[in-house]
């Protein structure tokens, strides 16, 4: 049997380096995730009523500042219905939360436009290269502008921001941060060197299978953040003693319940965690039956822990009633998982692996 290889080209200093800074930019983005999951659990999204992308970086600096800065936050329902009495020593703990979340936001656009540029001006990118760049930043100038569109739903008569509007904010980001990976992925990609299988198009499927449940999971996640249905039903792994809650279709249209019903919202992002509870375990136990690369491998190895951590930690968000803490690390944790998804994804896109003699993959 001649022995699986996975070999490389000659490393490219260019690519190598647009690599690294896409990689870099993904690390800020996942902290952005991470900063943003704490100001929403916190409750201090909206404690900054206006949207200034070039003077809102100047933070307050004197004590006439912070007073200004109150006095429109007081203005607001959040405020008047949830927070009426809170002094500004308060305030500015749910201020500086959400101004270093915009900052964030704004050093990004700041860590990928100016390598973009130079890279261009240099002419170390091609053109399609540089399209795509053009276009993942297109989708970062969105995202604050879907900031401030979600944020702004909140300053009207609910303090609350909107579930929709929450949850496309959350999906973009998981797009733009999915866009930069796969990109610096493609930079950095080995080049195959086995013969292809009749197996590995059905693995393909199987993987890809995986990262559609992984993004389903984000966008129901985002509808239980958006409404709070964490906060409900806070038993595992029945609903308050029911498989199936009595309250699941309560609301009329029908539709509304899966986005303005705890008992629904909810329901539906166990059921798609039990789905990939199921489907990932498969998918690797179908990737065993096939001689992949040892980088692939691991990846599936990986898949399967990160996707163990992730679940204790929804059960323990869930059971203790959405600690921040806990909260947070969950929803980083779905990146992480979604992290792995794409990394499997790619690696399997250009691999051409033989399945063994001895082994034989039957029907998908």
């Amino acid at each position: 049997m001649t022995p699986m290889t996975y070999g490389r080209e000659a490393p490219d200093p260019v690519r190598a380096q647009v690599a690294k800074w896409l990689l870099a930019c993904c690390a800020l983005v996942f902290a952005l995730v991470v900063l943003g999951g704490v100001t929403r659990l916190t409750h201090s999204g909206l404690s900054i009523v206006e949207w200034q992308p070039l003077v809102g970086t100047v933070p307050p600096l004197t004590e006439a500042d912070w007073t200004e800065l109150f006095q429109k936050y007081q203005q607001t329902p959040e405020y008047q219905k949830v927070n009426a009495g809170m002094n500004l020593e308060e305030f500015k703990d749910i201020f500086w939360l959400e101004y270093f979340h915009r900052l964030l936001g704004r050093l990004i656009g700041i860590a990928f436009f100016v390598p973009l540029v130079y890279f261009l001006v240099r002419r170390k990118i091609d053109a399609a290269l540089g399209l795509k760049l053009a276009g993942i930043f297109a989708l970062g100038a969105l995202q604050g502008v879907m900031g401030w569109y979600m944020v702004a739903s909140g300053l009207v008569d609910d303090p609350r921001v909107s579930q929709y509007r929450l949850t496309a904010h959350l999906v973009l980001a998981f797009v733009i941060y999915g866009a930069m990976l796969w990109t610096a992925l493609d930079l950095m990609s080995p080049q195959p060197l086995a013969r292809d299988n009749h197996a590995l198009p059905r693995l393909r499927r199987w993987t890809w299978g995986v990262t559609l449940l992984v993004s389903l999971l984000v966008i129901s996640g985002g509808f239980v953040a958006g409404i709070r249905a964490g906060s409900a039903y806070n038993t595992f792994p029945l609903m308050n003693g029911q498989l199936v809650p009595p309250e699941l279709l309560m609301l009329d249209p029908w539709y509304e319940n899966f986005f303005n019903n705890m008992a629904t919202v909810q329901f539906n992002h166990r059921l798609i965690a039990w789905l990939l509870v199921l489907f990932v375990p498969w998918t690797w136990l179908r990737a065993q039956a096939i001689e992949l690369p040892r980088p692939i491998r691991a990846l599936f190895h990986l898949l399967l822990v990160v996707l163990a951590i992730q679940v204790a930690l929804g059960i323990g968000t869930l059971l203790l009633a959405v600690p921040v803490a806990l909260a947070t690390a969950h929803q980083g944790g779905a990146l992480v998982v979604f992290t792995v998804a794409v990394a499997l994804n790619h690696a399997l896109r250009g691999a051409k692996v033989r399945q063994p003699a001895s082994v034989q993959l039957h029907a998908a």
